[in-house]
């Protein structure tokens, strides 16, 4: 079976819960064995204290420890507070008086794995077994150390009382645990399920896409990353909506504005056709003039459409952007001057940029070609190149009619025109600026439009110098 996210995460999330509260338990039970063994072991030196005492008092009693000696159920009798027990008896001599010969007898009942050793550690009385690791307490005299009581520690709990009470801990314990994990799975599952709602918010939406419903939104007001992805989502669906849209719009415009000079060419020829009009000059020069206008336009859209696929070639070098634009608009003094127009220069001396010149002639041209047909005779057009931080300001400005500033943002899309601001008079298609602004890009500069202090609108195109220009 494929295991969607959700039921990874659930999973994962279940894994690391068990595996969290498995360490958590086996520790707890190992630090309670610890501890309850520890204080077991304090409880035990502790209840000896009352046994220093009394064994401090015997000793100086009996000025010594030889009367524990060989005799473990005093020695017993003085830890436990029982009265004082009578010595062990001797067993009778055999036959010839002598006592039994001594071998090996198991080690005295010592019920608290207590020894006593005098001051020089050599035992005296208690369990042989007490090792070095015990817990030792001095025995006292008038101020001198007589000897030492050595308690052993507890290996493990043994005591029923004890056992019973660690059994309860472990199942409370085994307990705590069973109900944690409960509640963990639950929470792993509500989580998984919690985080995977905006990546199935992102999927359903991703197929709307697909779709073409390029209008679906998703929710994007989480804080994280995937609040952002939402975000990236829903500007990447705004984007396809507006270029859908774009799209659109730029099929109706084009057949507009195809359909116009065809139209007038079809009604020049039938003109012809039906003698409605005689052939001549002046009816040939006018089907000239449509066919110049159609093939301009047509131009025109080629160079966008080569732009638009990285095809429009250009060859960069380095390039004298001042004497280029002497060069460029030097022929458009005439032009200007049969409109009515004035073109004004002021070029400075700038450092060479890396560009296309041919492109630039190509950019410049346009760019005075729509400031002449937009301006209003008598009028002026200028031209002007400043050198900025690491670049180069070329403006290019004309007098009334103006643009309203709603429209300035729109002025480089494609077909577009403001037909109710600036006269058309030369039947433009509204693709110049569009193709300035892929020149200017190309050559990684802006372009920008806005209001002219001459009236009318001012074109400002920033170019980069080219590298090492300011050597």
């Amino acid at each position: 079976m494929r295991l969607r996210l959700w039921h990874r995460l659930f999973l994962a999330f279940a894994a690391l819960s068990v595996l969290a509260l498995l360490a958590f338990a086996l520790w707890q039970q190992r630090a309670f064995h610890e501890g309850f063994l520890a204080y077991l072991d304090q409880a035990a030196v502790e209840r000896l204290q009352p046994s220093l005492e009394r064994l401090a008092a015997a000793y100086r009693e009996q000025g010594g420890w030889g009367f524990l000696r060989g005799d473990p159920r005093r020695f017993d009798a003085l830890l436990d507070g029982r009265p004082d027990a009578p010595p062990e008896p001797r067993p009778p001599p055999f036959g010839d008086g002598r006592p039994p010969p001594r071998g090996p007898r198991p080690p005295p009942d010592a019920p608290h794995h207590v020894a006593l050793v005098d001051a020089d550690g050599r035992p005296v009385a208690g369990d042989p077994r007490v090792d070095a690791n015990a817990h030792v307490l001095p025995i006292e005299v008038d101020g001198r150390t007589v000897g030492y009581l050595r308690v052993q520690p507890l290996p493990r709990i043994s005591g029923a009382q004890d056992l019973a009470f660690a059994q309860d801990q472990a199942r409370g314990a085994l307990l705590a645990v069973l109900v944690v994990l409960v509640g963990a799975f639950a929470a792993a599952f509500l989580l998984a399920r919690w985080l995977l709602a905006p990546v199935r918010a992102l999927t359903d939406g991703t197929h709307a896409l697909a779709a073409g419903d390029f209008a679906r939104r998703v929710d994007a007001s989480r804080g994280d990353e995937l609040g952002a992805l939402a975000a990236d989502f829903n500007r990447l669906a705004a984007s396809l909506e507006q270029h859908r849209e774009a799209r659109r719009r730029w099929g109706a415009d084009i057949a507009h504005e195809l359909r116009t000079p065809l139209s007038i060419l079809r009604g020049e020829v039938q003109a012809l056709q039906d003698g409605i009009r005689e052939p001549g000059e002046r009816a040939f020069a006018s089907l000239d003039a449509e066919c110049a206008r159609l093939g301009a336009l047509v131009d025109d859209l080629y160079q966008l459409a080569l732009a638009d696929a990285g095809a429009l070639e250009y060859h960069f070098a380095p390039t004298d952007l001042g004497a280029l634009l002497h060069e460029v608009a030097e022929p458009q003094r005439a032009s200007c001057a049969d409109e009515g127009l004035r073109l004004e220069l002021s070029i400075e001396p700038v450092p060479p940029l890396s560009g296309d010149a041919r492109r630039l002639a190509q950019l410049v041209d346009n760019l005075l070609a729509n400031a002449r047909r937009y301006t209003d005779a008598p009028g002026t057009v200028r031209l002007a190149l400043t050198q900025e931080a690491g670049g180069v300001l070329l403006a290019i400005e004309d007098s009334a009619p103006g643009v309203a500033p709603e429209h300035l943002p729109r002025l480089f899309e494609r077909l577009y025109r403001v037909e109710a601001s600036r006269r058309r008079a030369d039947g433009g298609a509204g693709l110049g600026l569009a193709i300035c602004r892929a020149i200017v890009e190309a050559h990684g500069g802006g372009i920008a439009a806005g209001p002219s202090a001459l009236g009318g609108l001012r074109v400002e195109v920033r170019l980069p110098l080219a590298a090492g220009a300011w050597a």
